[in-house]
């Protein structure tokens, strides 16, 4: 006899949200399109400052999938 096994966050009210990787794929390949546009600053600090940025914001994009997968 076989029972199911509750997932975490399913007793919580509410839709789960879906996650459409169509739309995670455009996030990330458009900060991977400004990570590579951005390497033509003067200072090179500058510029890899601001692709960290980039970089940390496309990990969030993924984070932000995977958790939601997660969920549901």
């Amino acid at each position: 006899m076989s029972t199911s096994i509750p997932r975490p966050g399913q007793h919580l009210p509410g839709s789960h949200p879906g996650v459409d990787p169509a739309r995670i794929h455009v996030e990330v390949d458009e900060l991977l399109t400004r990570i590579r546009e951005s390497g033509h600053a003067a200072d090179p600090a500058a510029v890899i400052a601001g692709q960290a940025e980039l970089f940390e914001q496309a990990h969030e994009v993924l984070v932000r999938a995977l958790s939601t997968v997660d969920k549901i």
